[in-house]
């Protein structure tokens, strides 16, 4: 083409200029493309039905935002009619909850608070949505994670990253983002997690559906059975079905444990608490705000509150042994009851961990002497678990029981056992007046239902340094000292003697060789004349038989001899009187040639005298020498001398018999016993 063409031609150039431009202007308006991550919000503008007259979606057909969507792509449209909004896909993050606000719908009455979807409604259809009933404003059903094409024109959609919505009021922007706000203080972007490390239950407070009854403070669990909860409303997560089976506004009864639950927070918040543990060594006795009014258990005789069934308002009979609870502590109280041995102190500067004493202090005493010591005490009580449910029910809690009733019970007690006592007597009959105050005081214990195990009482004291008690004090201790000087002393003493006795035994010790073998020489030598004895008792005992069998041989033979010697003798004797007489004559005339009778017996002794040293064979020459008063000589020397002084004085003529010597006589009478004596 020539180059010169347009230059000669401009006018007609100028107008294919605008015919096609006008061409694309319709085009335009025919033909729209929709990307696929976008929707296309249809607004009809001219429609010959007219405009809606009630609402704002045209459901049919009639001038405003039409209820269908345009999708990714190509599409034709009558020019001038349409306008077309291009939104993008409404995106839910995973873990995350989007919530929905409706422009049209039914209106809500003044009774709800959130739309109802009672009939499942699908956002992504709001011919449905509006057709069944759907109510305007926020929704009570949740968008979970996805992609949606939702229709923002009718819908809005709220998450935490964006707001989705089709802006045709600028006074809109401002209610979605307090409506935002309101969400994400309740944490309603994501869902309650409960995790089992938490130990933690869920408090669930509805802030739609029908007002709790007159003098109630907590709904009921829906279906009466907490357990009931998941199968009507799945826990809450779905608000329409809770409250068509009768679920009603405010805290709920029924908590939510370890989970994951998608709830919407614009229809129920929920308020993690911890886990009502039951330590080891105590019950838990429950206190229900909540529940069936129901029959005192507690007895006629028992005034003081009603004691109920498990479930039950008031106090439950049951308590709650060790162990973790789900429990609604807005539904109820669960007040802890020590089942172990706890101790009370009366001590200012003493408190136990559990805290029941922290008020007491020293019992304040006067004395039958005028004293006024301050007394610390320490009180052992156990609670049978059994019993717990009536102790609370009759005082409330622990703590009241201690500082109400046992404080001012125990107090007067001991200011009444003080009066009848010194001070000395307070201190030196503890134990008594311990032991007596354990027994009396449980009885009155056991009216409280408590077990009292055991009163402890310390040492008096008068508060102030220095005081008269401390001085009295002080002199028994100066006493006791004394007391103690003299055991000390004692016990001294005691050692010097075992000090001695041990010195002793050492030196003992030391010579023990030497007394051991002496003993032993005395053992060995008491050990042979032992047996020397009892050999010389057996010797004894032979010599003894042999004895006896020689004597009886003797004697035998004696006989015998006797016998034959008395034969003999009778024979000698008549022989020897035969002989005799002839001897006789013959001595008699002998004597008569010799000088008599007198010569005849000195010749006769002589004879018997010289047989006698014969037979005894004594020397002649004798070894003993006997003196007379005028010189020494033999026996037979002087028995000589003495014989021959008789022959001498016969000679003489002097008659033996005419001459009488005594001495002479006893001489001779010795000397012939001598004779005799050695002779045999």
């Amino acid at each position: 083409m020539n180059p010169t063409w347009f230059t000669d031609n401009l006018g007609l150039a100028l107008a294919i200029l605008i015919i096609g431009t006008f061409v694309l202007i319709l085009l335009s308006k025919w033909i729209r493309y929709i990307p696929n991550n976008r929707v296309g919000i249809v607004e009809k503008l001219i429609s010959g039905k007219g405009s809606v007259k009630t609402g704002l979606i045209a459901l049919n057909g009639e001038a405003g935002f039409q209820p269908g969507l345009l999708r990714g792509g190509w599409h034709l449209l009558t020019p001038f009619q349409y306008r077309i909004h291009k939104m993008p896909l409404v995106t839910i993050p995973q873990g995350k909850i989007g919530y929905v606000f409706a422009r049209d719908g039914k209106d809500l009455p003044p009774t709800q608070a959130l739309a109802s979807n009672a009939h499942g409604a699908d956002y992504q259809d709001v011919v449905a949505f509006l057709q069944n009933g759907g109510q305007k404003g926020p929704q009570r059903q949740i968008l979970r994670e996805g992609i949606y094409a939702i229709n923002l024109a009718e819908f809005v959609v709220l998450t935490e990253d964006q707001l989705y919505y089709l802006p045709l009021d600028k006074s809109e922007l401002d209610t979605f983002q307090k409506m935002s706000a309101i969400i994400a203080e309740r944490g309603g972007w994501r869902p309650v997690i409960i995790r089992g490390a938490d130990d933690a239950v869920g408090i669930v407070t509805v802030q739609d559906g029908p007002s709790l009854g007159s003098g109630e403070i907590i709904a009921p669990t829906v279906g009466g059975d907490p357990n009931d909860g998941a199968t009507y409303h799945n826990n809450f997560q779905d608000a329409d079905k809770f409250l068509v089976a009768g679920g009603q506004r405010g805290r709920q009864h029924q908590v939510l444990v370890e989970g994951t639950y998608y709830i919407n927070r614009l229809f129920a918040t929920v308020e993690l608490i911890p886990k009502t543990i039951v330590e080891v060594g105590t019950v838990g006795v429950v206190v229900s705000y909540t529940g069936a009014k129901g029959a005192d258990i507690s007895g006629q005789e028992y005034r003081h509150g009603e004691l109920v069934a498990t479930g039950q308002r008031g106090v439950w009979n049951d308590p709650l042994l060790p162990g973790k609870y789900a429990f609604n502590t807005y539904a109820g109280k669960v007040l802890m009851v020590p089942t172990t041995n706890f101790i009370l102190k009366w001590n200012k500067s003493e408190v136990g961990s559990h805290m029941y004493d922290e008020h007491l202090s020293e019992v304040s005493l006067i004395t039958k002497d005028a004293f006024e010591p301050s007394l610390p005490l320490s009180v052992v009580v156990h609670i049978d678990y059994r019993k717990a449910p009536l102790v609370i029910q009759r005082f409330g809690d622990i703590k009241k029981l201690v500082e109400q009733t046992l404080d001012p019970m125990v107090s007067a007690y001991f200011k009444n056992i003080g009066q009848t006592r010194t001070l000395i007597q307070l201190i030196q009959d503890r134990s008594a007046i311990q032991e007596l105050s354990g027994t009396q005081m449980k009885e009155k214990f056991a009216q409280y239902n408590l077990e009292l195990q055991e009163v402890l009482i310390g040492t008096p004291t008068s508060g102030a340094p220095g005081g008269q008690i401390e001085q009295i004090l002080v002199q028994l201790r100066s006493r006791q000292i004394a007391d103690e000087q003299v055991e000390t002393y004692g016990r001294q003493q005691s050692a010097a003697v075992k000090e001695r006795e041990l010195r002793e035994a050492e030196a003992r010790a030391k010579q023990q060789t030497l007394l051991t073998e002496s003993a032993i020489g005395i053992e060995v030598q008491s050990n042979q004349g032992k047996a020397e004895y009892a050999k010389a008792q057996q010797q004894a005992a032979q010599i003894q038989t042999l004895a006896g069998a020689e004597a009886e041989k003797v004697r035998l033979m004696g006989e015998g001899e006797a016998k034959r010697i008395k034969v003999m003798a009778e024979a000698q004797a008549e022989q020897a009187a035969r002989v005799g007489i002839a001897q006789a004559l013959a001595i008699e005339e002998q004597v008569k040639a010799y000088g008599g009778p007198q010569f005849q017996l000195v010749q006769q002794v002589m004879n018997r005298f010289a047989e006698a040293i014969e037979k005894s064979q004594v020397d002649v020459v004798p070894k003993i020498q006997m003196t007379g008063s005028q010189g020494g000589g033999s026996i037979i020397e002087s028995l000589l001398g003495l014989l021959l002084s008789e022959k001498a004085g016969q000679l003489a003529g002097v008659p033996v018999s005419a001459q009488p010597n005594p001495e002479a006589e006893a001489l001779k009478a010795s000397l012939l016993k001598e004779l005799g004596r050695q002779g045999s």
